[in-house]
Order: C-alpha cells, then sequence, then structure tokens
C-alpha cells in the first residue's frame, strides 16, 4: 500500500504530538523535522483538527497539540482520513475468456486490503510509540 503525501504528512504530525500530548507545536517546526512543506502540512493539520485528534492553539508560543486519546486512536482513524481504503473491486475484467482469472485475482486482492484495514484498526498510537521506543539507538 502506498500513501498519499497528506497522508504521510498526517502519521508524521500526529505521531510527533503524541509523544507529548502537553507539548504544542508549530507547523514549521513539524515541517522543518520531517522535511515537508508547512504548508501542505498546515491543510493536513486543518482535516486532522475538523476530526478532533489535534487543536490549534493561537497566539504567541501556539502550535499544534495532540488532543486524542494515544490508547484508542488507531492508524486506521488517521489514514481513512485521508485515503479510500475500505475494500473494492481490483478492476481485473470477471467477464469474457479470462473471467475465472479476473475473479480470483479480484478476490486476492480484495483479501490483502481487508488484511491491510485489519492491521491499521489493530495499531494504535500507543503501540506505534511503543516501538518507536523499542527501535531508538
Amino acid at each position: 500500500m502506498r500513501l498519499q503525501k497528506a497522508t504521510q504528512c498526517a502519521l508524521f504530525a500526529v505521531v510527533e504530538l503524541a509523544k507529548d500530548p502537553e507539548r504544542q507545536i508549530s507547523a514549521a517546526d513539524i515541517a522543518d523535522k520531517f522535511g515537508i512543506s508547512a504548508n501542505h502540512l498546515a491543510k493536513v493539520l486543518r482535516d486532522l483538527a475538523r476530526a478532533r485528534l489535534v487543536e490549534s492553539m493561537r497566539g504567541a508560543g501556539g502550535g499544534y497539540r495532540f488532543c486524542g486519546i494515544a490508547k484508542r486512536v488507531t492508524l486506521y482513524e488517521i489514514v481513512s482520513l485521508f485515503e479510500d481504503i475500505d475494500t473494492h473491486d481490483a478492476g481485473f475484467p470477471e467477464s469474457g475468456e479470462d473471467a475465472d482469472i479476473g475473479k480470483a485475482l479480484n478476490n486476492v486482492m480484495n483479501e490483502i486490503e481487508q488484511i491491510a484495514v485489519s492491521t491499521l484498526k489493530s495499531i494504535t498510537l500507543t503501540t506505534l510509540l511503543k516501538q518507536m521506543d523499542r527501535i531508538a539507538p
């Protein structure tokens, strides 16, 4: 599964903010840390704020902070804001001479998508943050 740039930005931002929910970080600081466009990230952060995962703090020293519950927020919740990841037909032809092959391939692709969705639904931000702690030098 290849994720769009907006989805990648959202994941970087939410995970960075969830590391310390009390800390406020500017969009520019997050963008600099991950080498992404501050303008693009600002749009993504607005979408995340609408989803009530982050909140914007205005004024001097303002920025964004995580306002969700890391034990409950899954990667699926974040990814599904930016991606159409629900299972659907992969587009192999299911009629004509190769109908059986097309049906079989569509079934396999559908199963792969279901596994990906199930996996994203099973991983919370807390789980991801713990994994990051284990692999950090």
